[in-house]
């Protein structure tokens, strides 16, 4: 059973930092990208940052520059630095992980989200 396990989450000034981990655990055939989504009460979820199995990296426009996304070799834990957080970052902040399975299918896994605020 796949485990996603987030933390890092907490209460922080604006203009201050925080760094998300993700704990990756369980039987994965082949991680495809992991990635980071957030959201608030009453909108979709959004991608913020996603790495792919090639290390391509991808950045939500609103966080560019400010946010980086990372991992281990072995895909144990993903991370994500945010710096320079804004008010507007404030959310429930999700780990998602994309698995290729043996059949060339593409499954989806949620953490349970860790809560960021950010405050002005």
């Amino acid at each position: 059973q796949v485990q996603l396990v987030e933390s890092g989450g907490g209460l922080v000034q604006a203009g201050g930092s925080l760094r998300l981990s993700c704990a990756v655990s369980g039987s994965i055939f082949r991680i495809n990208a992991a990635g980071w989504y957030r959201q608030t009460p009453g909108k979709q979820r959004e991608l913020v940052a996603q790495i792919t199995s090639g290390r391509e990296l991808n950045y939500a426009d609103s966080v560019k520059g400010r946010f980086t996304i990372s991992r281990d070799n072995a895909w144990n834990t993903v991370y994500l630095q945010m710096n320079n957080l804004k008010p507007e970052d404030t959310a429930v902040y999700y780990c998602n992980v994309v698995e290729f399975t043996v059949v060339r299918a593409f499954v989806d896994y949620w953490g349970q989200g860790t809560q960021v605020t950010v405050s002005s």
